[in-house]
């Protein structure tokens, strides 16, 4: 922005009318003096001192006009149309005065000056204020985004009334579906086609395309993102229409496009008396209720009016992060749902029992687990510890304590796993099986609900992509060919709920996830909705992006990371009543079996002997085929030989387990 200009804009308001008076002081005589030249073709005049006098009563009386009809409260930037009528009556009033002064003291000016007189007031000054307004718009509008606004019907037109006040975008045209939109005008913006997007960013300079159609579907959507991905365009948008109706969102604010937007899909609509079945008036829990899945699984059932719901969760700052927000939710729904934070681990034998008793707990939904292959890969004990031990301790107790549902959250890398990881899950869905049909559970419906990566949680590359684009670069990917299946959180959740309510007892469920998607093409189609080129580097110390660009890089595969994951470990899953929830039919492991091989993981996890671990996984019905060898930081190969074991608490005992 030019110095001066915005040496004007950073003036107090105070100064900025003392200015205006002082140009309008000036503006006033000159004014005069072009009528006087008009009318006598002469400026002889100029020498008569008594011309002058008139301008002793007029110039006060202009000015005291001027600021009863408020024309100097006015923000110059953004002056209006219906300034000039404000200009037009204060040069009324001066000519009016300046006609009457000149017949009572019978000065020599020309009658027709008044009105000469009053029609330049009116140019000079309106245009003096409406070119100081268009200077300040064209300083200000080189530095603005250059935005093209995708949809004109009423949220479009809502949107363009809210730019036109905003300081960093400006709108310069309209891009719209319709034939019968394309050609008009709106708002003073030319509509175009999809198809001339090319024209736009060439010739009208458009950096931005702010998508205001908050009633299309996400099919509709990904459409149109996929055709815009590809252009080198910052793509932004208004909230949907659900977030704008419930008062959520208005439709000024702008943000970004999400991968969830990309990849996300039209949700089925839920089966409502699945929703309600294990929730509505019942007393439920939730484990690992601050992490992705579990803190959106506490707002939905929520919403869905339960007596008690019970917030287990090992992090404090998780734990009180989810109740607040919780708490939050509940005082604008009016609902009357008691709030339990517990803190602690699901380890922890006696705490379980203790919460699910006191608080008569009917239903269970365990989340708690850990998920970053690598850190479990380097953590091997802690891994098994939580995942295996940490489900068969929570799912004895909900057994003891009469729980009527116990849901599993599982991993779609429990399906021929080649990390601990997922051999872990596999190993704890084997134990949820056997206790689901041990001859003491009587009461307990135990199922497991299996998925892929879910859209933004913690363990997702997503997060980790998004901070490398803030950070300027580069992407990276662990391999060309990489593949995951996707689901957004609230999706997923949703339909654990209703899963867990179709179970019998013993079931895996597998969540429709889709198609399995490229992560190389998620990265690019990251890069490109922050308006981005992304560029594949083979070498990324000796490439360097360009401008617009960013590089997107090789390492190779982690610790037990498999290129392509599965949901099945069969090949006939059956049907159920939900479109997007099959029945995994999946051989169980002999409660026997599973009972004495427990007892030797428990005590290879005591001696910390890794070695004996994996192979302990291996032999159980886990299909665990490591990919590498052993990565935990811990382990040497004189582990388990000599060493005493660990004396093993109280808790950890208890889960060695499976009493007929």
């Amino acid at each position: 922005m030019n110095p001066y200009v915005y040496r004007l804009l950073s003036m107090n308001r105070s100064k900025k009318r003392v200015l205006q008076v002082a140009v309008d002081l000036l503006l006033l005589p000159s004014m005069f003096v072009l009528a006087m030249w008009l009318k006598l073709d002469s400026f002889a005049f100029l020498d008569n001192p008594h011309v002058w006098l008139v301008l002793i009563p007029v110039l006060p009386v202009t000015i005291f006009s001027f600021v009863r009809l408020g024309f100097y409260r006015a923000v110059l930037r953004y002056i209006a149309g219906r300034a000039l009528i404000t200009i037009l009556l204060g040069a009324m009033i001066s000519a009016v005065t300046m006609t009457l002064v000149v017949q009572m003291a019978n000065l020599p000016v020309p009658r027709a000056v008044p009105l000469i007189y009053m029609l330049l007031t009116f140019l000079c000054v309106g245009g003096v204020r409406f070119g100081f307004r268009e200077l300040v718009n064209y300083a200000q509008n080189r530095r603005k985004e250059r935005v093209a606004i995708y949809g004109a019907g009423a949220a479009g037109r809502q949107l363009l009334q809210v730019l036109h006040q905003r300081s960093d975008y400006v709108p310069v045209a309209f891009i719209d579906d319709s034939p019968q939109a394309q050609g008009t005008h709106v708002g003073g913006l030319m509509v175009y086609a999809p198809a001339q997007i090319d024209r736009l960013i060439r010739n009208n300079g458009v950096n931005v395309v702010l998508l205001a159609i908050p009633s299309a579907s996400k099919a509709r959507r990904n459409e149109i993102l996929k055709s815009l991905e590809v252009q080198p365009l910052l793509i932004q948008t208004v909230p949907g229409l659900d977030d704008i109706m419930t008062g959520k969102a208005s439709i000024d604010q702008i943000n970004d496009i999400s991968i969830e937007d990309l990849l996300g899909r039209d949700p089925v609509p839920p089966q409502r008396e699945l929703l309600g079945a294990n929730i509505t008036g019942k007393v439920v829990m939730v484990t690992g209720a601050g992490g992705s899945i579990g803190s959106e699984l506490c707002r939905q059932i929520l919403r869905l009016k339960p007596a008690r719901l019970v917030l287990y969760e090992i992090s404090e700052l998780a734990l009180y992060t989810i109740e607040q927000e919780l708490t939050i939710m509940q005082g604008a729904m009016r609902a009357q749902v008691a709030l339990s934070p517990v803190l602690g681990c699901i380890k922890s034998a006696r705490l379980v029992d203790r919460t699910l008793r006191h608080f008569g707990v009917e239903t269970v939904y365990h989340a708690a687990a850990y998920k970053h292959v690598p850190l479990v890969e380097h953590n091997i004990v802690e891994g098994v510890r939580n995942i295996v031990f940490g489900t068969a301790t929570l799912a004895e107790a909900s057994i003891a304590a009469g729980v009527k549902s116990f849901i599993l959250i599982s991993s779609d890398k429990s399906v021929r796993p080649t990390n601990m990881m997922g051999a872990s899950k596999r190993l704890a869905e084997l134990v949820c099986q056997s206790l689901a049909d041990a001859p003491r559970n009587t009461g307990t419906t135990i199922s497991m609900v299996r998925f892929g990566n879910v859209l933004g949680s913690s363990g997702s590359v997503i997060p980790l992509f998004r901070r490398q684009i803030e950070a300027g670069g580069p992407i990276t990917v662990t391999h060309p060919e990489i593949t995951r299946f996707f689901m957004t959180i609230p999706e997923a959740a949703q339909l654990v709920i209703q899963a867990g309510a179709m179970a019998q007892g013993g079931e895996v469920f597998v969540l429709d996830m889709g198609d399995p998607v490229l992560i190389t093409e998620l990265a690019a189609k990251m890069a490109r909705l922050h308006g981005l080129k992304p560029v594949i580097f083979t070498d990324p110390v000796a490439e360097k992006p360009g401008k617009g660009e960013i590089g997107i890089t090789f390492t190779k595969l982690r610790p037990g990371e498999k290129l392509h994951e599965e949901l099945l470990i069969g090949n006939d899953p059956k049907a159920t009543s939900h479109p997007r929830i099959m029945s995994a039919t999946e051989r169980r492991q002999p409660l026997e079996e599973l009972t004495a091989a427990l007892a030797q993981l428990a005590q290879a996890c005591d001696r910390n002997d890794v070695e004996r671990i994996r192979r302990i996984m291996i032999e159980q019905q886990t299909a665990y085929q490591p990919t590498s060898e052993i990565f935990d930081q811990f382990w040497t190969e004189d582990d388990g030989l000599d060493l005493p074991a660990e004396k093993s608490a109280p808790d950890q005992r208890r889960l060695m387990l499976v009493h007929g």
